[in-house]
């Protein structure tokens, strides 16, 4: 994967945490500011994703009543309740 350089204001504590977790872990600062852009890119990304989803299943009719989806919620949790049990 190719890279390239972004420049980002941070507040002085965020850079000086960062600083300590890079020093204790033996990265560098940019590599950690990247691993926590990538992620926080990947887990927004997927909720844009899952509303897009969601609002193309209300477009289609590919939906239930508030009152179903607590049913099957429910008995979804009690399922887990009995395996734990």
């Amino acid at each position: 994967m190719s890279s390239t350089t972004m420049t980002i204001r941070l507040p002085k504590e965020v850079k000086d945490g960062l600083g300590r977790i890079a020093a204790a872990t033996r990265r560098t600062n940019s590599y950690l500011a990247a691993e926590a852009i990538e992620a926080y890119v990947a887990r927004e990304s997927a909720i844009i994703d899952g509303v897009r989803d969601g609002l193309a299943d209300m477009q289609a009719g590919r939906v239930v009543s508030h009152d179903e989806a607590i049913a099957r919620l429910e008995k979804t949790i009690a399922a887990v309740e009995r395996i734990k049990a």
